[in-house]
């Protein structure tokens, strides 16, 4: 499982997160939820290793190894996944070729390219992106909707064993939140866990959570199932973090 134990995160001398317990197994679906400035993203990038996130206190455990202390990299070939907010474009290089030399990388197998490239194209096809797409430079000139959508495909493409999907129902429309729910649907499964981050109920009307966490001021101040979701939607984050 990926566990979270006792995790104080600070940025810049001030504390963000502060104290968080979370157990994630695989085949496990969690949201966490919050207001604005809750600590969310910050959990995400302190859990990848961001070198601005510090990590004051508590430890990160994959399947047992601490990995608090890994680099970015590292993290990754151990099975752990980001999918970012807001995902950076890389101009001059391709989408194909970020999944090929990423994939190698990852699991560090030997795959001919036609093979990884029809496996590519089926994953494209779950998420209505267009072929067109993989020779394109990573994310240049991409709308929000399909930079999220890369972001799950390449999800798809390295599979991981934990996922930290940050936000990534954020500025889509309908179309396009069913589609990377869809998409995500896809790769979830018996043999991957999955921490779902979000701001709103709305991406867990597709994707049913195991367990949902409410994150406020650093600290998570309540935790159920997906009937949290709902109660959050009907009440707000006020009236259920002070009932």
């Amino acid at each position: 499982m990926l566990e979270i134990l006792n995790l104080h995160v600070s940025t810049e001398n001030k504390p963000i997160l502060k104290g968080i317990n979370l157990k994630i197994k695989p085949g496990e679906i969690h949201a966490i939820m919050g207001p604005n400035g809750s600590g969310k993203s910050s959990l995400s990038l302190a859990l990848m290793g961001h070198p601005r996130y510090s990590i004051t206190e508590g430890k990160i455990l994959l399947d047992k190894e601490d990995i608090t202390w890994l680099s970015p990299d590292k993290r990754a070939r151990r099975g752990l996944y980001l999918a970012m907010q807001y995902p950076t474009s890389v101009p001059g290089v391709s989408v194909f070729n970020l999944l090929r030399t990423a994939r190698k990388n990852l699991i560090n197998e030997k795959i001919p390219a036609l093979t990884l490239q029809n496996e590519v194209k089926n994953n494209m096809k779950n998420l209505k992106i267009e072929e067109k797409f993989l020779t394109r430079s990573i994310n240049e000139g991409f709308s929000g909707g399909e930079k999220k959508k890369l972001e799950i495909l390449q999800m798809a493409t390295f599979e991981p064993k934990y996922a930290v999907l940050d936000e990534v129902d954020s500025g889509l429309d309908v179309d396009a939140l069913k589609t990377v729910a869809q998409g995500i649907n896809k790769v979830a499964g018996p043999k991957i866990g999955l921490l779902l981050i979000t701001h709103y109920q709305r991406i867990l009307k597709y994707i049913k959570p195991n367990f949902v966490h409410i994150l406020v001021d650093g600290k998570i101040v309540r935790s159920g199932g997906a009937e949290l979701a709902e109660e959050i939607e009907e009440k707000g984050y006020v009236k259920i973090t002070h009932s």
